[in-house]
């Protein structure tokens, strides 16, 4: 099933989470990398990414699978995710809570992607 978005490009304004994207075949405990894109943004907001695993599609844990540390700015930023330790994981989503502070409008904006690939996937791409 990969590459594939797991957020395609979204605004968000408040906390929320993304569909449940399916690993199909091989993913299923292997190398993912997630690149989070960020192209829009207003000051003095931040936002917190998490990528969350299901074996049945429906029990998502009490722990996210891995976390991108806390954003501020646009950019694009990448990450492994190492499957061999959630054998049983066969579903993907994004979470994502946000926070805004100082003056102007108390609601966040961000305009944010979020793409997963196997590792085998980005060799192949750059050979």
């Amino acid at each position: 099933m990969l590459p594939q978005f797991l957020l395609p490009e979204t605004t968000v304004r408040e906390a929320g989470t993304g569909p449940d994207v399916s690993l199909g075949g091989p993913e299923q405990g292997g190398t993912l990398i997630l690149t989070l894109g960020i192209t829009r943004i207003i000051e003095q907001e931040s936002i917190d990414i998490s990528v969350w695993g299901s074996a049945d599609g429906s029990d998502w844990g009490a722990r996210p699978l891995v976390s991108f540390p806390q954003k501020f700015y646009c950019g694009t930023y990448q990450m492994l995710l190492d499957l061999s330790e959630h054998a049983m994981v066969k579903f993907l989503r994004a979470k994502w809570q946000v926070g805004r502070w100082g003056k102007g409008d108390p609601k966040p904006l961000f305009t944010l992607y979020l793409f997963a690939q196997t590792t085998e996937s980005q060799v192949a791409l750059q050979a």
